[in-house]
């Protein structure tokens, strides 16, 4: 596509030109463009620091989607909304999100490309446009966008915390009726697969909960996740001394071997129950709920029969 510069906009950064005459393009999108040379100001390559005048002509190249090496794949992935921008899947338990690190199939990316039939390229690669994340032992609402301008405004609600999460969590001890944290977070100083809250520098974290049951050894509480970082959840809960039933990493399973005759649930027990929010196109709100599963379910009946 060719773009005008307008007198209007004449000097300015052709990054941020862009932005705004391409809104349906993302910033690290454009930015990629421009890198690999697919942007061309009056027939030669730009840079995103150049500032065109009055009626130079960029040239605006979107190479097609490249086929990844992903493989679909057949997975059990509940769809609770499905519309032509965007899907809300309850992700089970035990399924990672997406590639990384020793994990080469059997992610919620491969599940969908079998089971999404109108997914379209996003950010350049026939994929998925992953919105944020839930880590593999956690079940539930995760939302997933189909279109460039359906991700970039859900990430937009993401950072601006206009997204309400709710977690389902069963947690060792008894933490007070309702409460806030509101710490520093950032990765833990000796185990670097860990978080930490208990540190003097990093980025503020902030869950809320309210206690739903308590039972003789543990207490089911519903927790706001105001922030996203990773592991969040449950390295607040086990920093304040009440790590979740069944976390390995937080402590979670030490606790259970001490309390318990036999383990009650096989992974941290957190579960993303609800998500709500403003739809990035249609701006309607968008309410999902996943049922807890059976092995949540499992561990509250056996709690109530301790």
């Amino acid at each position: 596509m060719k773009l005008t510069v307008s007198a209007a906009e004449a000097g300015q950064r052709i990054d941020k030109l862009l932005v705004a005459r391409l809104p349906e393009l993302s910033r690290s999108r454009l930015k990629s463009l421009i890198e690999q040379g697919h942007v061309l100001l009056d027939g030669a390559s730009a840079k995103a620091s150049a500032r065109p005048r009055s009626g130079a002509v960029l040239a605006v190249e979107i190479p097609a989607a490249t086929q990844t090496a992903l493989v679909a794949e057949a997975l059990a992935l509940p769809v609770l909304y499905d519309d032509a921008f965007l899907l809300v899947i309850d992700k089970p338990a035990g399924i990672a999100v997406h590639p990384g690190a020793g994990i080469s199939s059997g992610t919620v990316v491969h599940g969908l490309l079998s089971q999404v039939r109108d997914l379209v390229g996003i950010g350049g690669e026939l994929r998925p446009g992953i919105v944020h994340r839930l880590d593999k032992d956690t079940s539930g609402c995760l939302v997933v966008a189909k279109s460039e301008v359906a991700l970039r405004g859900l990430q937009a609600a993401f950072k601006a915390r206009t997204v309400d999460k709710r977690y389902l969590a069963l947690v060792h001890g008894a933490p007070a009726d309702s409460g806030e944290f509101d710490t520093l977070y950032a990765r833990h100083a000796v185990d670097r697969k860990r978080f930490s809250s208990k540190v003097r520098e990093g980025r503020r974290a902030v869950t809320r909960w309210r206690v739903l049951r308590r039972f003789e050894q543990a207490t089911l509480v519903e927790v706001e996740l105001l922030t996203g970082r990773t592991h969040q959840i449950r390295a607040h809960f086990a920093d304040a001394g009440f790590p979740l039933l069944g976390d390995k990493l937080y402590g979670g399973t030490r606790r259970d071997a001490k309390v318990f005759e036999r383990p009650l649930i096989a992974r941290q027990a957190l579960h993303a129950a609800r998500l709500s929010f403003a739809h990035p196109i249609t701006a309607a709100m968008v309410a999902c709920e996943a049922p807890a599963p059976e092995d949540f379910r499992a561990a509250v009946r056996a709690l109530e029969g301790t």
